[in-house]
């Protein structure tokens, strides 16, 4: 399925700059699919100086509109959804269905979820206060848009995870610029065309193409804030970048998302999830299972069923539904990567008994591979692999199993599988994750009240939730002082009474020095 290049949303895939345009062809077969221009450093200035110019206009129009601008973009979102899944498809090299399921269908919830809940996440918060000073004064924090957000988006969820984080930006009343992936900024300009037509005036959200090791540094100095997602060694140097201008900044990184899967769990559900969460995207998933530790009593049972399933899927060029199961490596540069990982692991004693190789001919893709034998030596088993790799682990008893989670600089997401769901989240509760699931992996990102964030080097800040907004305001804290009984405060200045200094100091401990001391 190749969607229709126009000048607003024509792009192809392996994003490598010609001349000044940015070309993208689908992973899938190598076809040019289209062609887009690409900015200079001194052209995202100036989209980022509209944008600001543009951005009072747009916080002025209130939650209201803004609502309704973004229902009006929810309905334009399912009403074109096939023209959006084509579209990823073809620059992404995913199914059909991952871009239906993870892609338009939290676009779509996402734009009503933001538009009802704004309102409530960022209303003025009237706050009481223990403190005899302020006694009578009205005191209120309030969030403030901070003006022009900048959202650097990934190349594997064109839509959720680069054009997504822009929903609740623009909801909070910022105007926004994004710079997606060379590799797939179809979708963004496909979603740019859209809010035009649903009412976002011009300017408030842009759409700037250009690699980022050229135009990055532009964006992150001019912008107010930086949403970034893509891997922990870029996200350093856009948060070293960021702290030159003091520029707050929200990263979700890398992950290596551990699976226990406990003596006593459904072993089958364990497996099929094991497969899917592993396989789904092609592994291009920042919250993939990235490494499965299974308790020996069961593991053989385990690896027994993962490797039936896994070697059931159906590889292919993606395109009508229910055609292939696993699409195209969006970036050559990941496969590399992936190859070099399972090569090197089979050379240190893992086996493939699924896959192992990079597949022949037209397009960019790595078979489905199920590794075993393999342990922390590995890099399949502690870095960030991306890709569609299963690295399937034998632990003697869960705190084996723990201990292995947590023995890693990443933290994103992890799971815990067990038919004692109150034991599995008191081990949840011991793993060094900002989520962990029981029984279940990534749903936690649909529940958009839930916040998704990362700990250790996955990330900073969190996407979802009131956080997942606020974080696209400033903090105002407002104190005022309706009416004042006299005309100098007790504090003030001069101090020439001692004895109303002493009465002070009695006070408080009137005031603080009563109660349980231990």
């Amino acid at each position: 399925m190749e969607p229709t290049a126009t000048p607003e949303a024509a792009v192809t895939t392996n994003g490598k700059p010609e001349g000044n345009t940015v070309e993208v062809h689908n992973p899938a077969t190598g076809a040019l699919i289209g062609s887009v221009p690409a900015m200079t450093p001194d052209e995202v200035t100036e989209a980022v100086a509209r944008a600001r110019a543009a951005q009072p206009a747009w916080e002025a129009m209130g939650f209201a509109e803004r609502g309704r601008i973004l229902r009006r973009m929810q309905k334009w979102t399912l009403d074109n959804s096939e023209r959006i899944i084509s579209t990823i498809v073809a620059e992404n090299g995913k199914t059909y269905e991952d871009a239906q399921l993870a892609e338009v269908s939290y676009a779509a919830s996402a734009f009503g979820f933001w538009a009802k809940n704004a309102p409530d996440f960022l209303a003025d918060e009237k706050v009481k206060s223990a403190s005899p000073f302020v006694m009578g004064r009205k005191l209120v924090v309030r969030y403030a848009p901070v003006g022009v957000v900048g959202v650097i988006g990934p190349w594997n969820y064109p839509l959720t995870n680069s054009f997504g984080d822009c929903i609740p930006a623009l909801a909070a009343g910022n105007s926004v610029v994004l710079k997606p992936a060379t590799l797939t900024p179809m979708t963004s300009m496909v979603m740019a065309e859209g809010l035009r037509e649903c009412g976002v005036p011009e300017d408030v959200f842009q759409v700037t193409v250009g690699e980022g090791s050229k135009i990055g540094n532009a964006l992150i100095d001019a912008v107010d804030f930086v949403m970034f997602t893509g891997s922990t060694e870029v996200g350093k140097k856009v948060m070293e970048r960021a702290a030159q201008t003091l520029t707050g900044t929200a990263m979700e990184l890398g992950g290596k998302d551990p699976m226990i899967v406990l003596a006593d769990a459904n072993l089958e559900r364990a497996a099929n999830a094991a497969v899917h969460y592993s396989m789904q995207n092609g592994g291009q998933t920042c919250i993939s299972v990235e490494r499965v530790y299974v308790e020996a009593p069961v593991y053989d049972d385990f690896v027994a069923r993962v490797t039936d399933k896994m070697r059931a899927l159906r590889q292919g060029v993606p395109g009508a539904p229910a055609q292939t199961d696993v699409g195209a490596m969006t970036s050559p540069d990941q496969l590399d990567l992936v190859e070099q990982q399972v090569d090197d692991a089979v050379e240190a004693g893992a086996r493939a008994v699924v896959g192992g190789h990079r597949v022949d001919g037209p397009g960019d893709f790595f078979e489905p591979t199920l590794l075993l034998d393999v342990d922390h030596t590995m890099e399949c088993m502690t870095e960030e692999t991306f890709g569609p790799t299963l690295p399937v682990m034998k632990v003697a008893d869960v705190e084996e199993a723990i201990r292995l989670s947590n023995d890693s600089p990443y933290g994103l997401q992890a799971s815990v599988w067990t038919k004692d769901t109150e034991r599995g989240e008191q081990i949840a509760r011991r793993l060094e994750s900002g989520v962990v699931c029981v029984n279940d992996a990534q749903l936690n990102y649909v529940a958009l009240e839930l916040p998704m964030g990362g700990w250790k080097e996955s990330g900073v800040g969190s996407r979802h939730g009131a956080g997942g907004i606020r974080k696209y305001t400033k903090q105002q804290t407002l104190l005022v002082t309706k009416f004042a009984p006299t005309n100098k405060d007790v504090h003030m200045l001069p101090y020439t009474s001692a004895r109303k200094t002493r009465m002070l100091g009695k006070s408080f401990r009137f005031l603080w020095g009563r109660g349980k001391r231990d």
